[in-house]
């Protein structure tokens, strides 16, 4: 049984809505900025390049006040542009019939920041604070709450593949016949923790992410939401295959054999029933950490070779963390779509420093284009703790 990614709504550092992410995608226009919104601490005023969302957000005045968090908005944006297709599901099979499965890492993490920031000045929490807030099942919860869906509905979060999980779920349940449409796909917003906490490793960097250079420094942290509702309904892109693993090998850094990252290849390529040869594009997971790229490189250049197209798209974006997965998959998602009849790709943004160390991918350019229509995408998130997930994206017969 074939899934479809019927519709697609986000919002990200690139813009909000296809529309403008697509636009700023194919130009190599980085929505990725300096910025010390989130610098707090011993790092309280360091200037650092962040994937924020600048567009204005929905209200969540409306919601309770358990699930009144910026994460919730970025939910809301996303959804108001398949909100038309979301309630004609609704119609069409019944609340009971669809789910909500969503990736998150931060949730309302950056409320609690607020009421703890309020109460070392005030002596207690913000009043507007709720624990509630932080539960990594909000966002799921909210968009159910909103929507009157009464299937099953719940959050996976395993650090960058969340989203990528979420996917893999919802395909399960329509294959299984629990559900006949789901709305599914990754949120999360930027906060001091996450920040602080990537700068204890020392996997920030200062400049632009470079992914794959010889100069690479580490990551920029972003933030965003990419929703999908995926059903059996023919449409022009299919989620035709996912594969998961985990490898275990360290709580942060990756088996730098990647055998995690090959299974996790292999078994999404098996269920799509396809061959490397078949993938005509790549996006990797691609962070600018020195052993990520190293791993993943290696791995690619194994089972693809170095002339299938790659590009990261965390310089466009930062890294997005929870949401990294479904936002990766939404620019595939574009890139699939029929009228890119040129086959346009997304760019690899980076100095062309080459690191001598690794493979030579065939890291797409500024304006590149396979001269034809994509057919197969693989696209790669490997998460803290070993947790790999890899979704495989094609154009429908």
């Amino acid at each position: 049984m074939i899934v479809y990614l019927n519709a697609c709504g986000i919002v990200c550092a690139l813009g909000n809505g296809v529309p403008e992410v697509r636009a700023n995608l194919f130009a190599g226009r980085s929505g990725v900025l300096p910025t010390t919104a989130c610098s707090s601490g011993p790092n309280a005023g360091r200037l650092l390049p962040l994937g924020q969302v600048q567009s204005a957000l929905p209200s969540v005045d409306h919601l309770p006040p358990a699930q009144r968090s910026r994460n919730n908005a970025l939910a809301l944006a996303a959804l108001a542009q398949i909100r038309p297709a979301v309630a004609a599901a609704v119609a069409k099979y019944g609340a009971h019939r669809i789910a909500v499965i969503i990736g998150t890492s931060t949730s309302g993490i950056a409320e609690t920041e607020h009421a703890l920031r309020h109460r070392a000045v005030h002596g207690d929490l913000a009043p507007e604070f709720h624990y509630g807030q932080q539960e990594m099942g909000s966002p799921a919860q909210m968009l159910a709450d909103q929507l009157g869906i009464e299937g099953p509905a719940y959050s996976h979060s395993s650090a960058c593949a969340s989203s990528a999980k979420a996917l893999a779920s919802a395909a399960r349940l329509i294959r299984m016949g629990l559900c006949d449409a789901v709305l599914t796909g990754g949120v999360d917003s930027l906060c001091a923790f996450t920040v602080a906490g990537f700068a204890a490793l020392e996997s920030v960097s200062a400049e632009r992410c470079n992914p794959m250079s010889a100069h690479r420094h580490g990551i920029n942290i972003g933030e965003g939401a990419a929703l999908f509702l995926l059903t059996r309904e023919p449409a022009p892109v299919a989620l035709l295959g996912w594969g998961e693993s985990s490898d275990g090998h360290h709580m942060s850094a990756p088996d730098p054999a990647g055998e995690g990252a090959r299974i996790a290849m292999l078994d999404a390529l098996r269920r799509a029933n396809l061959q490397p040869a078949d993938i005509d594009y790549v996006n990797l997971h691609g962070t600018a950490t020195p052993q990520n790229d190293a791993m993943e490189s290696k791995v690619i250049a194994d089972l693809f070779g170095c002339e299938v197209p790659a590009s990261s798209t965390k310089p466009f974006t930062g890294h997005t963390l929870g949401a990294a997965a479904a936002v990766e998959a939404a620019l595939c998602w574009i890139a699939l779509q029929p009228d890119n009849v040129r086959g346009e790709l997304p760019p690899h943004l980076w100095d062309g420093a080459r690191d001598a160390a690794l493979p030579a991918l065939n890291l797409v350019p500024p304006g590149a284009t396979l001269g034809r229509p994509l057919r197969h995408v693989l696209s790669n998130s490997f998460a803290f703790g070993g947790s790999n997930a890899v979704l495989v994206l094609g154009r429908a017969a």
